[in-house]
C-alpha cells in the first residue's frame, strides 16, 4: 500500500573530510567496542595516506545533487536530506533539522544495498536512535528496500566491468579473471543474517546473487566471489577468501590479468581505495598480474534513477523491479517488511565496518 512522505533522507556511514577529523571519526565508528588506541592509529594512517579525506561524503553529496535534478520531473518533488551514522552531518542533527522544517514523515535511502546486520539492521538502529534523540517531534521514517538486484544497479556495474576490461594491456584482456569483492563479516554474523525462519546467510547469498547477475550481464561464464577489509582477532572466522590471498592463487591457474569489481560497495570510500586500489593493486603488480578495478555505481546517472524509482515504488505502490531470486526485504518488496529478530547483532571483534 502506498504511503505519503514529506522528504527523502539519504542515510550513510560517513567519513572524515580532513586530517583533524580522522581519529574522532574512527572513535565514533568503534565506540563501545573496546578497540585499542594503537589499532585506531594504524587505521588512521590509511586515511592520512589520502590526506585524511574519505571520498564517501563527496560521493553522497553528488548523489543527492543528481537525485534533486531528477525529482521534479517524476511528480514528487521531495526535499532531500543527508545524514550519517559516524560523521557530520550526523543523522541526529539532520533529523532535528527535518523536524524544524516541518517534515512529519520521510523515506530513508541507505547507502547499502544489502541485508545483514551492518548493511541493513544497523541503519534501522540509526533511525531509532535519531528519533529518540529528537523526541516527540521527530518525523516518522521508513527505510526503503534492499536493492542489490535492481536492474539499474546491475547495468551500472556491468558497464563498469566492461570499461575496466578496456584498460587492460592488449593481449591480456581476453584471459582476464573477473573477481567480485564485498566487505567481509564474521561468519557468525552472516549466519545470523536474515529473518529467523529464512535460513541465514542473507548477506553472502545476496552478494553471490548480485555477482551472478553482473557476470551474466557482461558475458562471463566463470568468475570468483571474494572478500575484503576483514579485521579483528585472526582466530575469529570471517568470510573468505580475502582478495589479496586470492590474487596470489591466480598465476598458478593460468591468469595474468584480473578485473576486480567491488560489487559490495555502491560508492568509493576508504576501504575501496585503500584495500583495492592500494593493497590489491600492489599485490597484483608484485605477481605480474595486470589489474583493473571496476568503478562503483554511485556516480553513475543510473544510481540516482534507481533512488527515484525506489521512492516511486513507495509513493505510487508500483511493483518493484528485481532481477534476482534471493530474498530482499524492506518496505515495498512484495509487502515483506523486515521480520522481528531479523539480522540480530552478534558479538563482533573490533575493526572497521562497511559503508
Amino acid at each position: 500500500m502506498a504511503r505519503a512522505a514529506d522528504a527523502l533522507l539519504l542515510l550513510s556511514f560517513g567519513g572524515p573530510e580532513g586530517p583533524e577529523d580522522v581519529l574522532p571519526f574512527l572513535e565514533n565508528v568503534t565506540r563501545g567496542r573496546g578497540v585499542p588506541p594503537d589499532r585506531l592509529t594504524e587505521v588512521a594512517e590509511h586515511y592520512l595516506h589520502f590526506g585524511g579525506v574519505s571520498p564517501i561524503n563527496a560521493c553522497n553529496r553528488a548523489i543527492i545533487t543528481a537525485v534533486e535534478a531528477r525529482r521534479a520531473r517524476t511528480g514528487f518533488d521531495l526535499p532531500v536530506y543527508f545524514g550519517n551514522r559516524n560523521w557530520h552531518p550526523m543523522v541526529e542533527d539532520t533529523l532535528a533539522q527535518m523536524a524544524a522544517d516541518g517534515v512529519r514523515s520521510a523515506l530513508v535511502f541507505p547507502t547499502s544495498a544489502w541485508g545483514g546486520y551492518s548493511g541493513c539492521r544497523q541503519y534501522d538502529e540509526d533511525i531509532t536512535r535519531a528519533r529518540a534523540a529528537v523526541g516527540p517531534e521527530a518525523p516518522e521514517l521508513m527505510k526503503l528496500r534492499h536493492y542489490f538486484d535492481h536492474p539499474l544497479l546491475i547495468a551500472a556495474f556491468a558497464d563498469a566491468i566492461h570499461a575496466a576490461r578496456e584498460t587492460l594491456p592488449a593481449g591480456r584482456a581476453e584471459n582476464a579473471r573477473l573477481v567480485f569483492t564485498a566487505h567481509s563479516v564474521p561468519i557468525a554474523a552472516d549466519n545470523a543474517a536474515g529473518p529467523p525462519a529464512g535460513g541465514g546467510n542473507l548477506y553472502s547469498r545476496q552478494v553471490a546473487e548480485a555477482a551472478r547477475l553482473c557476470a551474466t550481464a557482461t558475458g562471463f561464464g566463470d568468475y570468483d566471489v571474494v572478500w575484503q577489509s576483514r579485521s579483528g582477532p585472526p582466530q575469529v572466522p570471517w568470510l573468505e577468501p580475502d582478495i589479496v590471498d586470492h590474487l596470489e592463487a591466480l598465476p598458478d591457474k593460468g591468469f595474468d590479468a584480473v578485473i576486480v569489481c567491488p560489487v559490495g560497495f555502491v560508492s568509493d570510500h576508504l576501504e575501496v581505495i585503500w584495500d583495492l586500489d592500494n593493497e590489491a593493486a600492489t599485490k597484483a603488480a608484485e605477481l605480474g598480474i595486470a589489474f583493473a578495478r571496476a568503478a562503483t555505481p554511485g556516480t553513475d546517472d543510473r544510481f540516482a534513477e534507481l533512488i527515484v524509482e525506489l521512492v516511486a515504488e513507495h509513493l505510487r505502490a508500483t511493483p518493484p523491479r528485481r532481477l534476482g531470486e534471493v530474498p530482499g526485504y524492506g518496505c515495498t518488496v512484495d509487502g515483506a517488511l523486515c521480520a522481528v529478530g531479523c539480522c540480530e547483532p552478534v558479538r563482533r571483534p573490533s575493526g572497521r565496518r562497511q559503508d
